[in-house]
């Protein structure tokens, strides 16, 4: 890599890892600059670029009739200001997709930097088909009569959904807003600040196969089927990476 100094003005280039140190007046740290190589040819391929998109982290509630219902959800997007318009992006093999479509009712609640895993584990790692997943939790009632959990979120918006669509995997629901309020003035987790400081750091296994990036679900084999679907948080084969 290259490198300026600012003190005598030597270009100069130290390989990868090396100390750096001007070699003409010997100088270090904060007065030598790194120099940006210029980019003479656009990379392609790599489909992880996408990663980069920024999200946020939020509740989705929904009731099917009998019961309270929620998920993890990193896609939603305000389309329009007057009136509020909120596009939400929901897995088609999430639970919550279905009675979402069926009752055209959600809550969309922001998750707070503050939140611990265990929010992540109650809603986004078990499936409402089977399990309760507001039981021990605090949560209130707004004006559509759908849960707000009351703890580690900042907001909510009720949403009355306008029109779907289907789109592959997935089911775009887009929403009117019907409610909303501001709980606290607490930041909204971003899906790359949960990977950071939230998700628990992978442990290292002799397994061969591959995990999944989102839950650490593991799946044992020489190769990842390219149908690949995590039995855990539903994600596909672009989020598992190799087991090192």
């Amino acid at each position: 890599m290259k490198y300026k100094c600012h003190i005598c003005g030597e270009v100069f280039e130290i390989p990868e890892g090396g100390e750096v140190v001007c070699p003409l007046c010997y100088a270090t740290g904060d007065v030598i600059e790194p120099i940006k190589e210029e980019l003479t040819e656009l990379p392609v391929g790599d489909k992880s670029a996408v990663y980069n998109i920024g999200y946020g982290l939020y509740v989705i509630t929904c009731n099917d009739g009998k019961k309270d219902n929620g998920m993890i959800c990193n896609t939603v997007v305000q389309l329009t200001s007057d009136p509020v318009r909120v596009l939400v992006s929901i897995n088609k093999a999430n639970y919550t997709h279905d009675v979402v479509k069926e009752t055209r009712l959600m809550n969309v609640c922001p998750i707070c930097e503050s939140a611990p895993f265990s929010v992540f584990e109650r809603f986004g790692f078990k499936s409402g088909r089977d399990t309760d997943k507001f039981e021990g939790c605090a949560f209130l009632r707004s004006e559509n009569e759908l849960a707000v959990p009351t703890e580690h979120i900042n907001s909510y918006m009720s949403l009355w959904v306008e029109s779907y669509q289907e789109v592959g995997t997935h089911g775009i629901f887009i929403c009117i807003l019907s409610e909303s309020g501001v709980i606290s003035k607490a930041p909204t987790m971003s899906y790359a600040y949960y990977h950071a400081n939230v998700k628990p750091k992978k442990k290292p296994s002799k397994k061969k196969g591959f995990v999944c990036k989102i839950c650490g679900w593991e799946y044992e084999g020489e190769t990842l089927p390219e149908d690949i679907v995590c039995p855990i948080c539903k994600h596909g084969a672009a989020d598992f990476e190799k087991i090192q």
